[in-house]
């Protein structure tokens, strides 16, 4: 006679656990390396229709991929170019801004002692104490991506690499399989590749969107280098939440600085608002595969978890490592109530009311068959 058995409940969430602070250790530990192959790997999703297209008109694999890479380069040199007057004029000015801001917090601070009699000796302190705090998240940012020079060097090449073996690596994925099951790891990765790519293609579009909407409403209140604070902010808003209070600060610290009053202050915050709810609601249901959205708490957790990870780079990249592992979960039966897990999709009754009531007896005493 088989008897099945099963692990204790808390025997499994034991070996859970483990495996979890194992593996968050070793992200920990490996954030040199693992940042800039981070990045690698989803531009390199993002490049490969591109890549493909040249593949396809038979040039090359090498050819083809330098290509893409040119083109990429000069997108992104293309968009630099464009806001290097901006960058220009504010750095000629951080002077003049950095002399003024000093006012403002002098008398700000004077107000916070006369109004809650807090001396501008513990002030110091609280400040001094929050600035290492964040001298430490950026530290781990430089050197998890290893500054400079992964983004000069290590990217482009970890591009070439991921693209020139993707049929490699993907017949290694293949492989690890029975052949069984080859149809459905088949239908897994394309499946996870088409949403990557229209994910990412989202949020790109979403990006440009809100960078184009940020620099009108500056420039109409004639705020100092709009366009670079509206593409900053519109970049910024790809983090969740967090990202969208440092974009709306940004701006309103610029014209505390450059304007008197606070009438544009007041404006930008009111401008920004509406842009949010108009990207909520509007752009990002129709133009960000809606696959892959994530619920609120999901996002902030993972943002503040990729934070405590990887700094300012671990929040870029929180959102879209979370938003594969959905795509992954939704296709594996198994993994399925953990993909609903991260999604945003609240059911309207708890599962186990069904339950209850296909449990309830017959009339006649008897169990339900």
């Amino acid at each position: 006679m088989n008897i099945e058995t099963q692990e204790p409940f808390y025997k499994k969430t034991t070996t859970i656990l483990v495996g979890l602070t194992v593996a968050v250790y070793i992200l920990y530990m490996l954030a040199d390396f693992l940042v800039p192959l981070a990045f690698s790997g989803l531009f390199a999703v993002l490049l490969n229709p591109l890549y493909s297209r040249f593949l396809n008109m038979r040039i090359p694999q090498v050819i083809a991929i330098l290509l893409t890479l040119l083109l990429a380069i000069l997108v992104l040199g293309a968009i630099l170019y464009f806001l290097s007057s901006q960058i220009i004029q504010f750095g000629e000015m951080l002077p003049v801004m950095k002399e003024k801001f000093g006012q403002i917090l002098l008398d700000l601070e004077h107000w916070i002692a006369r109004t809650f009699g807090l001396s501008l000796e513990k002030q110091a302190q609280y400040i001094n104490e929050a600035a290492s705090s964040n001298k430490a998240l950026v530290g781990r940012t430089l050197s998890g991506a290893l500054g400079l020079f992964s983004v000069v060097f290590l990217i482009p090449v970890y591009i070439f690499l991921l693209l020139f073996y993707k049929t490699l690596i993907l017949n290694f994925i293949y492989e690890v399989f029975s052949k069984e099951s080859s149809e459905s790891v088949a239908g897994i990765l394309q499946g996870t590749k088409a949403a990557i790519q229209s994910y990412i293609v989202g949020l790109l579009i979403e990006t440009f969107i809100i960078a184009i909407m940020n620099s009108a409403a500056l420039l109409l209140l004639g705020v100092e280098y709009a366009i670079l604070l509206g593409v900053l902010g519109a970049i910024l808003n790809l983090i969740p939440y967090i990202g969208g209070i440092v974009a709306i600060l940004l701006p309103v610290i610029i014209a505390t600085i450059t304007t008197e009053g606070y009438t544009t202050q007041l404006a930008i915050v009111g401008a920004y608002a509406v842009i949010q709810f108009i990207d909520n609601n509007i752009i990002v249901p129709r133009i960000v595969s809606s696959q892959v959205q994530i619920n609120a708490l999901v996002s902030i957790l993972a943002v503040l978890l990729g934070g405590s990870l990887w700094g300012v780079s671990g929040m870029f990249l929180s959102i879209p490592f979370v938003a594969v592992l959905k795509i992954i979960f939704d296709r594996i039966d198994g993994l399925k109530p953990w993909g609903k897990l991260l999604g945003d999709e609240v059911p309207v009754r708890l599962i186990t009311m069904d339950w209850r009531r296909k449990s309830k007896p017959n009339p006649d005493g008897q169990p339900p068959v």
